[in-house]
Parts: C-alpha cells; sequence; structure tokens
C-alpha cells in the first residue's frame, strides 16, 4: 500500500516513516519511562495479518535509560510518521505496543532523539527522523545509475538533482535497462539492500528472441558459470511466448553488472529488452518511465524487515 506522492522533475520527493504490523501484547513497565496521561484508542491495523518481528524476551534485554530530555516527545514522532492522531499514538505507547533501543515503553511523556535513536511498533522499525528521504524511481532506458556524468550523458541528476538531499542509488541498472531504482539517502538500509549476502531479490522481466526451452529454468536455478563465477537464478518463469519471441521473468539476489543478461546468453537466450519491476518488497507498479514517487511508511518498515534492521 502506498501513500506517497508521484512526481516528475520538478516535483518534491519525500519519504519516510514505518508501517504496523500486527498488534502485539501489552509489555512491562520498563526504566526509561516517565510518568503522563493517559490518551484515547489508537489506529487500526492496515492492512494483512502479517505477525510483527519476534521480540527478544523482556529479561534478556538489560534495562537501558531510552528518555532524552533534549529530544521530541515519542507520541508527537509517532503521529508525524502516520500513525494517526497525537492521543492514538498515546493509546499506542500505554498499550506496550512501542520500543525505543529495544526497550518497551509504556508511559507517556519520554522523550527521543528520531536522528540515532530506533524507534519501533509492533516489532517494525519506524522512521522517525524526518531529514530521511525514500523514493521509488523508473529510470528510462538510455539513463546512467549515476548522479552526474562528466560526458553530459542523461543521468539521475537530471530528474532528482533539485531535491536538496545527497541521494544514494540502491545498486545500479545499466544504460539499456529501465525499470525500479530505489533512492535513498539512510546509508545503512542502502547498503545492506544491494549487498547479495542479505538476500534481498530482485525481479527483472526481460524479452527474449525465441520460444524458451523447457529446460531453461532448470539450468538458470542450478546456476550457470559465467567469466567472474557462478550464477544462480532465485526463480525464473516463462510470462508469456509469441511468434518469434517470449517474456521471460527473473528473480536473483545478487547484482553483479549485466548478470540477467549474461545468464540468459549463456543458456541461449540473448536479452531484446529488459526491466527491473521490483527490489524486496517494493513494486514498480504504474510508476511511468522518469516517473519518482515517496514510499509510503508500510513499504519503509517493509524494508527495513526485508534489510533485516
Amino acid at each position: 500500500m502506498s501513500n506517497g506522492t508521484s512526481g516528475g522533475k520538478g516535483g518534491a520527493g519525500r519519504g519516510g516513516g514505518s508501517g504496523r504490523g500486527a498488534p502485539g501484547v501489552g509489555g512491562p513497565r520498563r526504566r526509561g519511562s516517565v510518568p503522563g496521561q493517559g490518551g484515547s484508542a489508537g489506529p487500526r491495523r492496515a492492512g494483512g495479518s502479517r505477525p510483527p518481528r519476534r521480540r527478544r524476551p523482556a529479561a534478556d534485554r538489560p534495562d537501558v535509560d531510552v528518555h532524552d530530555p533534549d529530544g521530541v516527545r515519542l507520541q508527537k514522532l509517532l503521529a508525524t510518521a502516520g500513525f494517526g492522531s497525537r492521543r492514538a499514538c498515546e493509546k499506542l505507547i500505554e498499550d506496550g505496543r512501542v520500543e525505543v533501543d529495544e526497550q518497551v515503553v509504556t508511559e507517556l511523556g519520554v522523550r527521543v532523539d528520531p536522528t540515532r535513536q530506533v524507534v519501533r511498533v509492533d516489532g517494525d522499525r519506524v522512521v522517525v527522523d524526518t531529514g530521511k528521504v525514500y523514493l521509488a524511481f523508473n529510470k528510462p532506458a538510455g539513463v546512467l545509475s549515476t548522479m552526474q556524468d562528466e560526458e553530459g550523458r542523461p543521468c539521475l541528476a537530471d530528474y532528482v538533482g533539485h531535491l536538496s538531499q545527497r541521494l544514494f542509488h540502491v545498486g545500479r541498472l545499466d544504460q539499456d535497462t529501465e525499470g525500479l531504482l530505489l533512492l535513498t539517502n539512510d546509508g545503512d538500509l542502502a547498503h545492506r539492500l544491494q549487498h547479495p549476502a542479505y538476500g534481498v531479490p530482485k525481479t527483472y522481466v526481460a524479452q527474449v528472441d525465441g520460444v524458451v526451452g523447457r529446460d531453461v529454468g532448470r539450468q538458470l536455478r542450478e546456476g550457470v558459470a559465467l567469466e567472474d563465477g557462478p550464477a544462480r537464478a532465485d526463480s525464473f518463469k516463462v510470462v508469456d511466448s509469441l511468434p518469434g519471441h517470449s517474456i521471460v521473468e527473473v528473480v536473483l539476489h545478487e547484482g553483479r553488472k549485466h548478470i540477467v543478461r549474461r545468464m540468459l546468453d549463456e543458456v541461449g537466450y540473448p536479452v531484446v529488452k529488459l526491466a527491473r519491476t521490483q527490489v524486496g518488497p517494493i513494486r514498480l507498479a504504474e510508476l511511468r518511465p522518469g516517473r519518482y514517487r515517496s514510499l509510503s511508511a508500510e513499504e519503509v518498515a517493509q524494508l527495513y524487515r526485508a534489510a533485516g534492521l
């Protein structure tokens, strides 16, 4: 689900926050809380029945004073992140559904530093730092995955260079490949999403010449030998077969240069056209080439979960 805005070269593109998981159970009162008053009913959870992350038992977590007297009230940060009214966020805290630095906070009045402390609701991380930006961009073919090019070729700066934040692109798409590219100034998340060790899958749709043989999927799943080492697809399927060409979907979690093109070429089906349609839980969907949108709070939470943060 997305409540982000779309933009072009002149549109704003800020995103952030986190999503809500399944309702948690009330936790014990812990150090780091300061007295306050009660609130009204919290927001109802939107979407599916996904269980919250498993928390370490309270007894296994050392007591830490998470209150920062110079910080911002926790309920205000939650409201800004999209969890409803201030009163609704107070109810989330009182119900034991909010953690700060792995400490369950159940009393009101706690202040936290959004730039250095980790806040979770029902186990899902909430991005409370309003300076963080998370964008989905549909890179057109012919555009370089770089913020600047000395030769003056089309690059990402032509589309998001007007934004005040310095953004990282999560991985790359080669010049002739179009599709989903995530942009953020969250360095820790960007690193994990593009590193193969964390196993975040990327989905590609390719047009190839000819009718794809029955054994091609097995070959790609078992692995093919490339000049820089073996490569294996997480999954493969034929989406459509038309006279003279086929549309196939390849999912893998590594990002070596031209890897999808090289893998399909190795099994005898050179790529005619290639697009990335998904990174982890984020889908390209109906986003038009050259446009970007802010990720919703729920999408950012899903990315953190996929990256193990």
